[in-house]
């Protein structure tokens, strides 16, 4: 159990340690993920940036994930039979509020550069991996020099889905009860657009 974000983001920075003396670059995915992945980098001085991706829900059951997208990349979990129209018209929809949310969250700065880095991707937590396994694919079409996910608790499915996806996989409470992130928090505060914004700027 973790007081808040950022206490859990004190406890990651032991494993991560490591990377402070390699050419790295944090990179977080909004919005619980943000203020940790923040603390992050402030301390153990890596460049920080976002990286966007959003689940794609069932036709019948939004919350149901069965796939991923970001602007670049797509997966599907094909045990679910879904009209390919409805699959091409929800990544067109995704596609567009993930540009504008990369418009609000940066401005007009530009992204950190990413190629031959090692790249961090931090979140709050994570229950499927199905969204996170999206964000793998995505960072590894810019060539990295490695490829890290940290996070204070994932599923254990979630890690058995992603952990060979990736060069190292930190999940520092891994639960064979896990039911949602937000059990393993005491103070799991939603993260406003506002805060993003600041701790990006």
């Amino acid at each position: 159990m973790f007081i808040d974000r950022i206490e859990a983001a004190q406890q990651l920075l032991t494993p991560l340690e490591k990377y402070r003396r390699l050419d790295s670059v944090i990179l977080s995915i909004p919005r619980g993920g943000v203020p940790i992945g923040h603390y992050i980098a402030e301390v153990l001085e890596i460049p920080l940036d976002i990286v966007l991706t959003k689940k794609i829900g069932h036709p019948l059951h939004k919350e149901l994930a069965i796939g991923a997208v970001s602007l670049h990349s797509r997966i599907i979990d094909k045990q679910y039979t879904v009209p390919e129209n409805y699959i091409e018209d929800e990544t067109a929809r995704i596609r567009k509020d993930l540009q504008r949310k990369y418009e609000i969250y940066r401005g007009k700065r530009e992204g950190v550069a990413l190629t031959h880095k090692h790249l961090i991707l931090v979140d709050d937590g994570i229950a499927t991996g199905i969204t996170m396994l999206a964000t793998i694919q995505l960072v590894l079409k810019s060539n990295p020099a490695g490829v890290v996910v940290a996070v204070p608790v994932s599923s254990v499915s979630a890690k058995e889905l992603l952990a060979p996806e990736v060069d190292e996989y930190i999940s520092l409470l891994t639960p064979s009860n896990f039911e949602a992130v937000s059990q393993y928090y005491e103070n799991y505060a939603q993260v406003s657009d506002e805060e993003v914004i600041n701790l990006l700027h």
